[in-house]
């Protein structure tokens, strides 16, 4: 299991709903370890969920494939390549200086506006498919950009799902997924653990302590729906405004991970290192990156057992689609503030950025070809 999950986690480029497609080759047509139809319910289930559903995906195919030790293995092997690529990216970016290297990082931060106007771009026709659900994003995106703020996020997202428990109740529901092998009991277990850490890292989080950096990712993971690219401003707005480090920073490292295969949630490795103390950055990054994940993968345990009562009742269902239009409208205040003000400072950004969403929308083009482009753009134009 582990064997079969490294190599996806070696060369799965594209982002979540690429991986999808890989893990369908390889798990569903190359090795036949569940039908098509069991895979297309834990698709269902995960994107229902918080968290990275391309990981919940493959972790619950390691829990059925080899039980605990396989869901684990699943994960791990899936994870690990990208995180150390974003640890050691880390690890050298404070000791590269000079224009080529500001110039890198504009280019990284300029991957980052491609990235999540492509995310918006394609989420919003399917999220959003009506008048009512465009509504809920639209209102949702002018609270952020008018109040913003962790909390008004959480708010927003809330608010999402009690509008669509009112007004989207005919919302069909979805597909089964396979037996997995979560009792009543572990399921209810795993939703304990995910509240109970829930509260404890929101309660006691202040400061710039190791328990205080587990809080923002555990937090960010906890809240995450819509996939990865709307954990940026989950956790744009704790690392940033508190000085955990710049926005240059912070946008850096979100548009390198665009650049490596695997989970975009590995960006918790990067952004530990970077504000680790002397000589305990891998430390930093390894509670940085299971913080992020372990909220995701609990609820996607939580969540086996809940699966049929969801399935019966229309106002769970329109709650769900509430969320998924308000996550729509989070992404789209996310890519104005701080994304678009940050990286976007002249006709020359406007041109480059302009360039790598035709590429990536218009050709398919892969996120690793638009990372090239961008910073030889912004390289070859001598950016100071």
């Amino acid at each position: 299991m582990f064997g079969v999950a490294l190599g996806l986690g070696l060369t799965s480029f594209g982002g979540p709903i690429a991986h999808l497609g890989y893990f369908e080759r390889t798990y569903v047509r190359d090795r036949r370890w569940l039908s098509s139809d069991e895979y297309a319910g834990l698709i269902a289930l995960c994107q229902m969920l918080p968290g990275p559903a391309s990981s919940q995906v493959g972790f619950l195919i390691g829990l059925i494939r080899a039980g605990w030790a396989g869901a684990l293995a699943a994960w791990a092997g899936f994870t690990l390549p990208s995180a150390l690529m974003m640890f050691a990216f880390a690890v050298l970016a404070p000791h590269l200086h000079g224009p080529g290297t500001a110039a890198v990082l504009h280019g990284l931060a300029l991957v980052a506006v491609v990235v999540v106007a492509q995310a918006v771009w394609s989420m919003a026709p399917r999220l959003c498919p009506d008048r009512t659900r465009a509504a809920i994003a639209l209102a949702v995106a002018v609270l952020l950009l008018s109040v913003g703020g962790p909390l008004v996020q959480f708010a927003a997202l809330a608010g999402g799902a009690l509008a669509g428990a009112l007004v989207c109740r005919g919302i069909d529901s979805v597909a089964r997924p396979p037996a997995i092998p979560v009792t009543l009991r572990a399921g209810v277990a795993a939703l304990a653990l995910f509240v109970g850490l829930l509260v404890t890292f929101s309660v006691v989080s202040a400061g710039h302590t190791l328990f205080a950096l587990a809080g923002v990712f555990y937090r960010a993971g906890a809240l995450v729906f819509g996939g990865g690219h709307v954990v940026l401003p989950l956790l744009r707005d704790a690392l940033v405004p508190s000085g955990w480090m710049s926005d240059n920073t912070f946008l850096a490292g979100y548009g390198l991970a665009q650049a490596v295969p695997g989970p975009i949630f590995t960006v918790s490795s990067y952004l530990g290192a970077i504000v680790a103390p002397a000589r305990v950055a891998p430390l930093w990054a390894t509670v940085a990156l299971v913080s992020m994940f372990l909220p995701g993968l609990l609820i996607a345990l939580a969540g086996i057992p809940v699966w049929t009562w969801i399935g019966r009742r229309p106002a769970a269902r329109g709650a769900l689609a509430g969320v998924n239009s308000a996550v729509v409208g989070v992404l789209g205040a996310a890519l104005y503030d701080p994304i678009w003000r940050s990286a976007v400072l002249n006709g020359r950004d406007l041109a480059v950025a302009l360039t790598g969403f035709l590429l990536i929308e218009r050709w398919h083009t892969p996120p690793i070809v638009i990372v090239v482009v961008a910073v030889v753009a912004e390289v070859l134009m001598g950016r100071a």
